[in-house]
């Protein structure tokens, strides 16, 4: 299995003259892989992941597994994590309904959940040490945990493919050790994930592969290899030891 994107650019809805912000945008994604997506302030990280979960318009082509993505998605075989969560923490809202929205593609119409939807839920929020809380409301919890129950979802999803928007993003270090171990647990278990990153020490320690990008796809490789050229890390403005700026909307 494998996610290909060929020849993809995307825009935003309202620009006037729909300049893409990100262009011509090809690689391909083997499963069971754990890939980084770097690039600098701006350099299209979220859009590419807002297009191809259709948020925005796009052109080219998207298949997972030789499949368009849009039907892969509808199967529930595509998860999303986005680095902004739609969801209202005020919300009264429990950390176990929000864990259960990756089951809500494996319910039907009236989204009941079953028994093996309730152990799943479960495990996903033991796997990122949250079981605790699974009858907390989300609003309680810290900026770290609600990251992980965010995390937990996609576990939950059981998707063949997983996108992650900086999941790492303003949380606290026994959250971020949590994620990075579960992802890489989720890369053994044969899962493919493609995961926006500002740390490159980390990307290049805890990653096998990564993408990096400005405005297009300007490298990609073996994480170990990519992020050690001198050369490209200086057109990112960083050192061998640096940290790339998040960006809400890059």
């Amino acid at each position: 299995m494998s996610l290909n994107v060929s020849e993809v650019s995307a825009w935003y809805e309202g620009s006037q003259d729909k300049t893409p912000v990100i262009h011509d945008i090809t690689f391909t994604l083997k499963s069971g892989r754990l890939c980084a997506l770097v690039g600098v302030n701006g350099a299209g990280k979220s859009t590419l992941f807002k297009a191809l979960m259709e948020l925005i318009p796009f052109s080219g082509s998207i298949t997972w597994n030789g499949r368009p993505f849009r039907e892969a998605r509808r199967q529930g075989l595509i998860g999303y994590v986005p680095q902004t969560e739609a969801i209202d923490a005020s919300f009264p809202l429990l950390v176990e309904d929000v864990v259960m929205q990756g089951r809500y593609c494996h319910q039907g119409w009236f989204r009941v959940p079953s028994q093996e939807d309730r152990t799943l839920v479960a495990q996903a929020l033991g796997r990122v040490g949250l079981l605790e809380l699974i009858d907390r409301p989300l609003s309680q919890l810290s900026g770290g945990q609600r990251k992980r129950v965010f995390v937990a979802r996609g576990i939950a999803q059981k998707a063949e493919l997983l996108l992650l928007d900086e999941p790492f993003a303003g949380v606290d270090a026994k959250s971020e050790a949590i994620i990075t171990q579960q992802l890489r647990l989720l890369a053994e278990e044969g899962r493919t994930l493609l995961v926006s990153i500002h740390d490159i020490h980390s990307a290049r320690e805890n990653f096998q592969d990564c993408l990096v990008i400005n405005k297009t796809i300007t490298a990609q490789g073996l994480a170990s290899d990519v992020l050690r050229s001198t050369e490209l890390l200086a057109s990112l403005g960083l050192s061998e030891h640096g940290h790339i700026e998040e960006v809400p909307h890059a």
